[in-house]
């Protein structure tokens, strides 16, 4: 049996994790909304079940992914965060999404430059793009937020029309940011 760990950050206001089963219900809740159409959905629960085993897939076979996203205070699941390189795929992508009550108090900021950071420093990704839907105001200003440039207008990604942004590279000299290891 293959073994593998999945580290977790922490930030000043969320723990960035392993994904759990326990998460699958607001995954669930998520991907039955037209919101999820940016990443995937919407999709019924058999369809979050999928997303959620694959997550932890992508982990084992890459040795980086997406986190999910705990918000200290109140121990909530509240988005997800990280790195993500499957077919289709020009190069790894860094990738956030946030519940509904988590938007607008800079938790996605905290999230996708914790995962930034630590894919620069730790997983050998420093650099890298993110795959925009020209409709995702809010991912796109948080692109601009995180200093990332527009580098092609119509990009195409699993057939969809996008927007490509490029991440500036992280001084990876700099101090490493709080992980703790877990076996998942």
């Amino acid at each position: 049996m293959t073994t593998f760990t999945i580290p977790s950050v922490e930030t000043e206001r969320l723990v960035l994790r392993a994904p759990a089963l326990d998460d699958l219900p607001t995954m669930t809740e998520f991907f039955a909304t037209e919101r999820s159409h940016m990443v995937g959905g919407p999709k019924d629960a058999s369809g979050s079940w999928d997303s959620l085993v694959k997550r932890l897939g992508h982990w084992a076979l890459n040795g980086y992914g997406l986190w999910h996203l705990t918000e200290k205070s109140s121990g909530d699941f509240v988005g997800w965060a990280g790195m993500i390189y499957a077919p289709g795929w020009h190069e790894p992508e860094l990738g956030w999404t946030l519940m509904t009550q988590a938007e607008g108090k800079g938790l996605g900021f905290e999230a996708a430059q914790a995962a930034r950071t630590y894919a620069a420093q730790h997983q050998g990704l420093n650099g890298v793009i993110s795959y925009i839907a020209h409709a995702n105001d809010r991912s796109r200003a948080l692109a601009e937020r995180l200093g990332a440039t527009l580098e092609q207008e119509n990009a195409e990604l699993l057939g969809k029309r996008c927007q490509i942004w490029r991440h500036p590279k992280i001084d990876v000299d700099t101090p490493a940011l709080t992980a703790e290891r877990t076996g998942q």
